[in-house]
């Protein structure tokens, strides 16, 4: 299938938190129209079989290519670290797939100083190995641990951060040897932008911090570029759509997007 510049770019996650990296994404390339698809039925991923978030990507991302988009970021952690090379395979010859993982991992392993590495993130992409995985393929020479995480999805959503809560929650999982010693953390979850101040406020120690929206914006704009598809206009609005709605969703998207945002109810699943 043939792509042209002006084809927006479909960015999706299991509820609204990848709207950190579709702002990110607008921000570093306004000119381009954002499609965002936020499973917010089946929210949070981390929880889910590999078989269901593999059928959950695919409905969505055929969904976002109904939609006409040239490209697809796997906003999510979860759904990239099980469902990228299967999209990727799937859709070769209709749309660029880009994951929020690779970029983190090619950008962290630029820097030398960096030895040993702890990792947040949801219990699927934990249990997935997925960022020791290629962090070791990238430099076998590297400590990595990983911890699940699974309290700080919930606690997001809900709007708790940064505030009493969230730092008896971030220090119950941070008081450990592994975050004391690291040279940097890795926010395995695109909800988790969101608590990097509480997070540092916790460690209380100077700390390299890392998350999906430092590097994924600047994958897809090397991506679009590489193949002659970035816009040179905005060929219009943005669409935000989600598989379930509640005002709390709408109101809570002002805090992932940092502005406000409406969401539209599309239920995508198919029935016999």
């Amino acid at each position: 299938m043939k792509l042209n510049k002006n084809q927006p770019i479909g960015v999706f996650d299991s509820g609204i938190g990848g709207l950190t990296v579709a702002n990110a994404i607008s921000k570093l390339l306004p000119n381009e129209q954002i499609i965002y698809f936020g499973d917010t039925a089946h929210l949070p991923y981390g929880d889910k079989s590999v078989r269901a978030i593999k059928q959950y990507s695919y409905m969505i991302a055929d969904f976002l290519i109904e939609k006409k988009c040239k490209a697809i970021v796997i906003a999510c952690n979860t759904a990239s670290s099980i469902a990228y090379n299967f999209l990727k395979e799937l859709y070769k010859n209709e749309v660029h797939v880009i994951d929020v993982i690779q970029p983190v991992i090619t950008g962290v392993c630029q820097d030398s100083s960096i030895k040993k590495i702890a990792i947040i993130g949801t219990q699927g992409t934990i249990n997935s190995g997925v960022y020791e995985k290629r962090f070791k393929d990238q430099n076998p020479d590297l400590e990595i641990f990983s911890l699940a995480t699974p309290l700080l999805v919930p606690m997001i959503e809900a709007g708790n951060f940064n505030d009493e809560m969230s730092h008896s929650i971030l220090k119950s999982y941070l008081d450990r040897k592994e975050f004391k010693e690291a040279d940097a953390i890795i926010l395995g979850c695109t909800h988790y932008p969101l608590i990097k101040k509480d997070i540092l406020n916790v460690l209380d120690r100077a700390v390299k911090v890392f998350d999906n929206t430092d590097f994924a914006p600047r994958e897809v704009d090397l991506e679009l570029r590489k193949l002659y598809l970035l816009s040179e206009e905005k060929a219009a609005n943005d669409e935000f759509y989600v598989s379930d709605y509640t005002d709390t969703f709408e109101k809570t998207t002002r805090i992932f997007y940092g502005e406000k945002i409406h969401l539209e109810l599309c239920n995508i699943w198919k029935t016999n």
